[in-house]
């Protein structure tokens, strides 16, 4: 059994500004501001969080099912 990562760096693909952060357990983050340039981060198309876009590890529901929606009918 694999453990799950909490901890992801998420990178600004305006900038390129990398700042490493703690992953919900219990939910989606569908945003995120960078802090050095301030552009608002949100999912690519398919996927379910900015941690999966961005991140260097995928959100943890992600991480626990492998690939495919984490947030299930309530990702809108």
């Amino acid at each position: 059994m694999t453990a799950v990562i909490l901890e992801s760096t998420l990178t600004c693909p305006a900038c390129g500004y990398a700042k490493t952060e703690t992953m919900p357990t219990d939910a989606c983050q569908w945003f995120y501001e960078c802090e050095q340039c301030h552009t608002v981060l949100k999912p690519k198309p398919g996927d379910c969080c900015v941690y999966c876009s961005y991140g260097t590890v995928p959100c943890p529901p992600i991480q626990e099912r492998g690939k495919g929606s984490c947030c299930g009918s309530s990702a809108g």
